[in-house]
């Protein structure tokens, strides 16, 4: 699902380009999961209208700091504290939500991941590795085609108040995340591949068949059929375990103190201004190398760097040229890294006047990238001519995509069906923010389709908080948003965003070829054949323009040279129990 993003590790680019989502994604389409998702949907919708509630709260909040800070800005260098022994300061956007069953955002899924844990996780190479199981285990496949995985719980492994994990608390946790009640909008995309997980949505069970606790430390999961993203889908939020004794007492304020398993433990959290997290020095792995983690919720911005106030800070484009000027002291101190999220004009592919395939190609064509990635977002961004990011196997550096050509985007244009009709008249792209203008990226791209189409496309802004419930309910013709993948795989953002029975599909898309190539790779085991599946369906999405691919993201951040193994992350992973700080 996409997520209520407002201001993300993403900040500097918020304003250029609008929100970065946090996809959590489906895409598995047998009967079982389709009708675990069908099941789901009534739930997710009640979710979005909470969820709106609450991120309007905390936007009017994020405001109020944003004006505080502003005035402690004059004073901060002469009156910040200075750090303490051990801790690593950073600035975050606030958490929505620490429940990792309602999780559909970057902002929160940074602070839970570091919070809580599963049964195996992401390393910083972006590879399954195991997390509270001792092991990655491999497939076991069965007489009637399913497939069992069994997990093995690390004897060491203990909740942060030191109760031991056992394989009933993984069991619970899987369970009471499906219950319909508990509202999860991801559990039935990242659980619904086990067996009965389907039933037990619908409430036509009274337990997932396909969880079974062999003894105290022994847990297997079973699935439907072999597919390659199923351990993928087990290191995301909503498959962590948690304290059952905690949350039944406490069913709706636990996640304020949650009682995890990760590396840190939540010490502070202070609403609209900051949170702490600790070390837990009896963590199942390595204990994490630094003390404490300051989080401050307001700013991150270069001057509070130069001021001592953080320990690292994202750059914006309004520092980046100084930052990358050889010259500077900040130079030495600036790192960058590609990441595995995307920016894109999306249409509604079954809503005029967005139905016609040459308007489409007209409005891509018409876009001049190398431009706006050049001039106008000094290359904080890459260039995007496909879907699927660089550094997955699937991605072709050589594809063209779309190239400008304003001839042949006016072809197209004099080519539509809608030509000349009033339609065309009333074009609109729809974008999150509430600012007095839309951001110069999507200005010059508003002052492109004038030059060389003479449309005059407006510019709808709406609020994140509703934004992306009015996606997912087809508001929208034609708008703007970003995606940034939960695991390494072309999966997590072809089949959760394009297939014809996806909950992800918000552009009306019914295209029974792709949904065959996207079914193929969703089973396959053969990793050549898959990559060669998702560089077609990516390529026919394209080229149906589908998606207008803008611009893959990029951090650019700033690190103290005493804070050592620090490194950005390419998508959300749990990464700062590597960090140390020389004293």
């Amino acid at each position: 699902m996409p997520n209520a993003m407002t201001r993300t590790i993403l900040l500097a680019l918020i304003s250029l380009l609008g929100a970065v989502v946090l996809s959590a994604c489906s895409g598995d389409d047998g009967t079982q999961q389709q009708t675990a998702s069908q099941a789901a949907q009534e739930a997710v919708e009640r979710t979005e209208r909470q969820q709106t509630e609450a991120q309007q709260t905390q936007q009017d909040q994020q405001a109020q700091s944003d004006v505080a800070e502003a005035q402690a800005q004059q004073s901060a260098a002469a009156d910040a504290a200075p750090r303490e022994r051990g801790t690593f300061r950073i600035a975050r956007a606030e958490p929505i939500n620490l429940d990792p069953a309602q999780i559909t955002d970057v902002t929160s899924a940074v602070i839970a991941v570091e919070i809580f844990g599963g049964l195996v996780t992401l390393n910083r190479d972006l590879q399954i590795a195991a997390d509270i199981a001792e092991s990655v285990p491999g497939p076991q496949i069965n007489d009637d085609g399913t497939v069992t995985y069994r997990f093995t719980i690390r004897e060491n492994a203990q909740f942060h108040d030191g109760k031991p994990i056992t394989a009933d608390d993984f069991k619970w946790s899987f369970e009471r995340n499906l219950n319909p009640e508990t509202l999860s909008p991801t559990a039935p995309d990242f659980l619904g591949d086990i067996v009965g997980a389907a039933e037990f949505v619908r409430g036509r069970a009274d337990e997932v068949v396909g969880i079974q606790v062999i003894d105290e430390r022994t847990l297997d999961l079973t699935i439907g059929q072999a597919t390659p993203v199923f351990l993928y889908k087990l290191t995301y939020p909503t498959a962590y375990v948690l304290d059952r004794e905690q949350v039944e007492a406490d069913p709706e304020r636990w996640a304020l103190n949650p009682n995890g398993t990760g590396p840190f433990k939540l010490a502070e959290w202070t609403l609209g201004e900051g949170l702490v997290l600790e070390r837990f020095d009896e963590y199942h792995v390595e204990p994490a190398r630094v003390e404490r983690i300051d989080v401050r919720f307001a700013g991150g911005s270069v001057e509070q760097y130069e001021n001592d106030e953080l320990d690292q800070a994202f750059i914006g484009i309004n520092d980046i040229e100084r930052v990358r000027d050889p010259a500077s002291p900040l130079n030495a101190e600036y790192i960058s890294r590609p990441e595995l999220s995307i920016f894109y004009l999306a249409f509604n592919v079954s809503t005029p006047p967005f139905d016609d395939v040459n308007l489409r190609l007209a409005l891509a064509h018409a876009i001049d990238k190398t431009t706006i990635t050049q001039e106008v977002q000094a290359d904080l961004l890459i260039q995007a001519r496909q879907i699927i990011p660089p550094g997955l196997a699937a991605h072709d550096a050589d594809y063209p995509g779309l190239v400008f050509d304003p001839e042949l985007a006016a072809e197209y244009l004099a080519a539509s069906r809608y030509a000349g009709t009033p339609l065309l008249d009333d074009v609109r792209l729809t974008i999150s923010g509430a600012g007095a203008t839309p951001g110069p990226s999507i200005e010059a791209i508003q002052d492109m389709w004038r030059q060389h189409l003479g449309l005059e496309v407006e510019i709808q802004q709406v609020e994140f908080a509703s934004f992306i419930s009015d996606i997912d309910r087809g508001l929208y013709g034609f708008f703007s948003l970003g995606w940034s993948l939960d695991y390494p795989d072309p999966h997590n953002v072809l089949d959760y965003k394009f297939h014809s029975a996806s909950l992800g599909n918000d552009v009306g898309l019914d295209d029974e070829a792709i949904d065959s190539l996207l079914e193929q790779a969703r089973y396959s085991l053969d990793q050549e054949l898959r990559t060669g599946l998702y560089q077609q369906v990516d390529r026919q999405l394209v080229e149906d323009a589908v998606w207008i691919p803008l611009y893959y993201s990029v951090a650019h951040e700033l690190v103290k040279p005493y804070v050592q193994d620090y490194e950005p992350t390419r998508m959300v992973i749990p990464h700062l129990r590597y960090v140390s700080i020389t004293e």
